[in-house]
């Protein structure tokens, strides 16, 4: 079969298992997602295997670390995605819900009921949790979909894809509800985002370059964010000893993920007593900091920080620090050359903290946390298909309401229009 038969008959089916997960119950749902989470568990110690070929594959075609770490597949991460499917199992069904109900002047009734988008599909990069996370979300939304990884984690995907189909068939679910695209020729994504006949929604996951391509040669609608500048801003009346906790955080937890603080913003009343504290800590780490001439005065552990490193989001063991006036030099300053994803501040101050929230146009703000809570399961969404950085549709971490639309319904009782 060509490629091009594959995908038209990829997408075929996947509009005809979404005509059926639109009307499938709350309850045949829960049930495919708890089928999967057991199908997973059986499949736990061949997944293990599938990922090492991954891994070494990975290894031996340079993949860095930041993306070696995406790949992996340990335990603990099966673990997280065996509860992410509980936990969209627990969330209330958004599908039929009916809102704004309202009595007009005419005596119909008219509201909004939540519905499908239809057919999803998900491009991603590294990491195979995602086709766990992604065809948990979308089967509860009542949607089907259509997920292309990336080629360094085909044998993990298949493997997952194998647990996903067994849970469907089990419930009595079409398999095609969720499909794994079983090549690595990159000519698939072409094909899938320019298939508006079959698919509703592409939503993509990975590098900035892959999201830039996607969002230009697709005939689709597209859910995305291009990359993860997060800023953290420590104001003058912040408590050190929490800001401390909330800076390593934010960026040691882990350097490849897109809520990672990449840059980290210091009122210059507190620079030079707040910066000893995190210093010796981001040495431990091998952090590498770049600053600005203030920040370069203060310890000649500081780099020089150029224009773009203030754009830039590493990935990767790395920092740039500023110092900044006050808290609107740090908001014009995240506003200019963050990435509009997730940016934080410290502070005790009721109503400078108020003032940010408000101010900082990103998809989340937090105050006194790190940017690390920045995820569909921290969030109680019990997982995420991804993060969008987009005003329009979704914002923020996409998980059921996302996943759905909305259509007008009006009830009457033989009323008819007279003029």
């Amino acid at each position: 079969m060509s490629l091009e038969s594959y995908m038209n008959q990829i997408g075929q089916q996947a509009r005809a298992a979404s005509r059926l997960l639109a009307k499938a119950s709350t309850e045949q749902k829960n049930m495919a997602l708890f089928a999967m989470a057991e199908a997973l568990e059986v499949a736990r110690p061949k997944l293990i295997e599938e990922n090492a070929k991954d891994m070494k594959s990975g290894e031996e075609k340079g993949l860095d670390s930041a993306m070696l770490d995406r790949l992996l597949l340990t335990d603990v991460r099966i673990d997280g995605m065996i509860e992410g499917l509980k936990q969209v199992a627990s969330l209330s069904d958004p599908v039929g819900e009916i809102s704004n109900m309202a009595y007009l002047p005419s005596g119909i009734q008219r509201g909004q009921m939540r519905v499908p988008l239809g057919v999803v599909g998900i491009i991603y990069e590294s990491r195979p949790n995602v086709t766990i996370d992604a065809a948990s979300l979308c089967l509860k939304s009542g949607n089907a979909t259509i997920l292309r990884g990336g080629s360094e984690a085909f044998y993990s995907n298949q493997m997952i894809a194998t647990a996903i189909s067994t849970g469907l068939e089990k419930v009595g679910l079409p398999a095609t509800a969720v499909q794994v695209i079983n090549t690595t020729d990159r000519a698939a994504v072409g094909k899938l985002i320019t298939m508006p006949e079959f698919v509703d929604v592409i939503v993509p996951r990975g590098g900035k370059g892959l999201i830039e391509r996607i969002s230009a040669d697709a005939r689709v609608p597209v859910i995305k964010h291009l990359d993860g500048n997060c800023h953290v801003y420590v104001d003058d009346e912040a408590d050190f000893d929490k800001a401390y906790k909330i800076v390593i955080n934010a960026k040691t937890r882990r350097y490849g993920v897109c809520n990672a603080m990449e840059s980290l913003l210091l009122h210059k009343n507190i620079a030079a007593d707040f910066f000893p504290r995190i210093l010796a800590t981001f040495e431990e780490k091998g952090v590498e900091l770049l600053g600005c001439s203030a920040m370069q005065a203060l310890s000649d552990k500081v780099g020089v920080a150029t224009e773009e490193d203030w754009y830039t989001e590493y990935t990767a063991p790395k920092l740039s620090i500023k110092v900044v006036e006050d808290m609107d030099e740090a908001i014009a300053h995240i506003n200019k050359y963050g990435s509009h994803h997730t940016d934080a501040i410290v502070t005790q101050n009721y109503t400078k903290s108020r003032a940010f929230m408000t101010e900082v146009d990103s998809s989340s703000v937090m105050v006194n946390a790190s940017t690390a809570f920045a995820d569909g399961f921290e969030y109680g969404f019990g997982a995420e298909i991804g993060i969008s950085t987009d005003k329009i549709h979704a914002r923020g971490p996409v998980g059921l309401i996302g996943l759905t639309s909305q259509k007008y319904i009006v009830l009457g009782d033989g009323h008819t229009r007279d003029n």
